[in-house]
């Protein structure tokens, strides 16, 4: 118990630095996007050393152990690709406008900090807020429904997006805490940047800063609501008669994690990484990412 109360906590951690990403688009006049360019890419080269050089070879061995080397060393194969295919399904039923990694401008976020901030003169968010003060109340109610629903469809995307994040990070921790808080690091750090596109949003569907920062909040809840759901449908469905879990099925759950952070970490934290940066920023926070943790797993052999 106490082992699932780690994994849960770490995940909970994970999944809370949307928040801190939210506060941070509410309070700084100015966002340090070279941090977050080098923070997402650490963040990436974490994800991406550990799934391959750890994650991926756990599964490998708990296959094997259960079918032998050739036949595990298939079935890893096809989990690791399973976990790249769930999430790419995932991404897609995604809508473009709602994507939580979006790139948002300083004239965009400084209406959450500063009330007296001029609108964009761009953009979606831009355009419905100016339509919104000119228009007669007969309007301004359709408007403001049309805000709410694109608010209400970004949030909705962004609890979809971080389920899977979620069951990563608890598995992980599950099965090797050590592990499980350097996956945890580094989805925090992702999160952050992610906390200040929700509340971008949110903040020009509402008008209410409090509203933006209490969805940006929650929708880091679906990490931990995720890991939760999972954990119970495997030990209701797939445990044995001790309760515990075969090692087959956390073999082929090994490899759908490694495929889920690989592909959360090129398609969604490198290209975050590159639009937030400048020069070299990305490939020295990558760099500095694969070294943490290839240091963090040898001093812990």
């Amino acid at each position: 118990m106490n082992q699932v109360l780690i994994a849960l906590g770490l995940t909970f951690f994970a999944g809370m630095a949307t928040a801190i990403g939210s506060m941070i688009a509410f309070t700084a006049k100015r966002t340090d996007y070279r941090f977050l360019s080098v923070a997402t890419g650490f963040s990436a080269g974490v994800m991406l050393y550990v799934s391959f050089v750890e994650i991926f070879q756990k599964g490998y061995v708990c296959l094997a152990e259960r079918y032998g080397g050739t036949p595990g060393a298939w079935i890893n194969a096809l989990s690791f690709f399973s976990g790249i295919l769930l999430i790419a399904v995932i991404d897609n039923l995604i809508p473009t406008a709602e994507n939580p990694h979006e790139t948002h401008t300083e004239q965009e976020t400084g209406p959450l900090h500063d009330p007296q901030a001029p609108l964009p003169g761009t953009g979606e968010f831009a355009v419905m807020s100016k339509s919104l003060a000119a228009a007669d109340s007969g309007q301004k109610l359709l408007l403001d429904r049309k805000l709410m629903r694109m608010g209400i469809f970004t949030a909705l995307a962004i609890t979809i997006h971080n389920f899977p994040e979620g069951l990563a990070t608890f598995l992980a921790a599950l099965h090797d805490p050590g592990v499980g808080a350097a996956i945890a690091v580094a989805i925090a750090l992702h999160n952050i940047p992610e906390g200040i596109s929700v509340s971008v949003p949110i903040f020009y569907a509402t008008g209410d800063r409090r509203k933006a920062f209490l969805y940006s909040m929650l929708s880091g809840l679906a990490e931990p609501a995720g890991a939760i759901l999972a954990f119970l449908a495997m030990k209701i469905f797939l445990a044995g008669a001790d309760g515990a879990i075969p090692t087959e099925v956390m073999g082929i759950t090994f490899g759908l994690v490694a495929g889920i952070m690989v592909y959360i970490s090129l398609d969604e934290l490198l290209p975050t990484s590159r639009a937030y940066g400048k020069g070299h920023d990305s490939i020295i926070g990558l760099v500095a990412g694969m070294l943490v943790m290839a240091l963090s797993l040898l001093l812990m052999r």
